[in-house]
């Protein structure tokens, strides 16, 4: 079994707030290796945001959060309900602005949506009088790229997702499982340096989240994108993510980060290996000392 290190300071703005950072290192080079890899350069950087509904005296969402997420890094929020997570990655696509704060993608300032993030909802958002083919192309074509170049995209990605065979067919037409990996294509095909994913398997059934998550993550090392990923589930972050920020409850902060060393490529049966056990449990305590601090 790995180590467990971690480090602890406090952090008082109102009330006692410990961050942390934790570490489970598994017992592989070749895992150490691929992480400094992917720590190579910053490719978003969320810088003191804070978000406040309405006057001076309205709801304060998001409190002082900076956060980096590294070239090629899969990383991964975890939170309360009502903590943020997705506030702050609608913030992170342009869709909403930050009270105050910033938020840079490979250092420009981030100020309205744009092809440079990708954005994946839990909801599906597909055109229902597009095609699955033209719902991928839509991006590169807004781009004007040439007609071959755009099919030559979208069938990469048809393949990629497993969806060649359903080319022709409307969204209506398809599951919802079918309908994500679509979506995923579609963000995809944009060639975005980040990927943006707020819960996208939240809605689908426990064995079509599962397959969805080895798409994904299969996708993610072919593909090499830098994801943020906002989830409520625990196993869920542990499988896919580099790394898991764990966020306090309302107002929303970065509380603890923990890193997960676990070697690539994973497996569902990651989820019954020690050192996943040791991470899972050490999450739980934390999301459950927010829910305790917050009645």
């Amino acid at each position: 079994m790995g180590s467990l290190t971690m480090n602890a300071s406090t952090q008082t703005a109102a009330g006692s707030r410990v961050v942390m950072t934790e570490t489970i290192k598994a017992n592989n080079p070749a895992a150490h290796a691929a992480g400094d890899q992917r720590s190579a350069g910053t490719t978003m950087a969320i810088e003191d945001v804070t978000l406040r509904y309405g006057d001076a005296n309205g709801v304060l969402a998001l409190d002082d959060v900076s956060l980096k997420v590294a070239k090629n890094e899969f990383c991964v929020i975890v939170g309360p309900s009502g903590c943020g997570k997705s506030s702050l990655l609608y913030l992170a696509a342009g869709l909403n602005d930050a009270t105050s704060g910033r938020i840079k993608v490979d250092g420009r300032e981030v100020i309205e949506p744009g092809p440079d993030r990708g954005m994946v909802f839990q909801s599906y958002t597909l055109f229902p009088w597009l095609t699955v083919r033209a719902n991928i192309e839509y991006g590169p074509k807004r781009k004007g790229l040439p007609p071959e170049q755009r099919r030559q995209i979208v069938d990469q990605y048809l393949n990629e997702v497993g969806l060649a065979p359903f080319a022709d067919h409307y969204p209506a037409q398809l599951s919802g499982g079918m309908k994500q990996r679509v979506a995923i294509a579609r963000a995809l095909a944009n060639d975005p340096a980040v990927l943006l994913m707020d819960e996208p398997f939240g809605a689908l059934d426990s064995q079509t989240r599962g397959t969805m998550q080895k798409l994904l993550l299969r996708v993610w090392e072919r593909q090499q994108k830098t994801v943020l990923f906002v989830t409520h589930d625990i196993d869920e972050a542990l499988v896919l993510g580099d790394r898991v920020l764990v966020m306090t409850a309302r107002p929303g902060k970065i509380k603890a980060e923990v890193k997960v060393d676990i070697p690539r490529p994973r497996s569902m049966d990651v989820i019954l290996e020690p050192d996943f056990i040791a991470l899972k449990r050490r999450i739980l305590g934390l999301l459950h000392d927010e829910i305790d601090e917050d009645h």
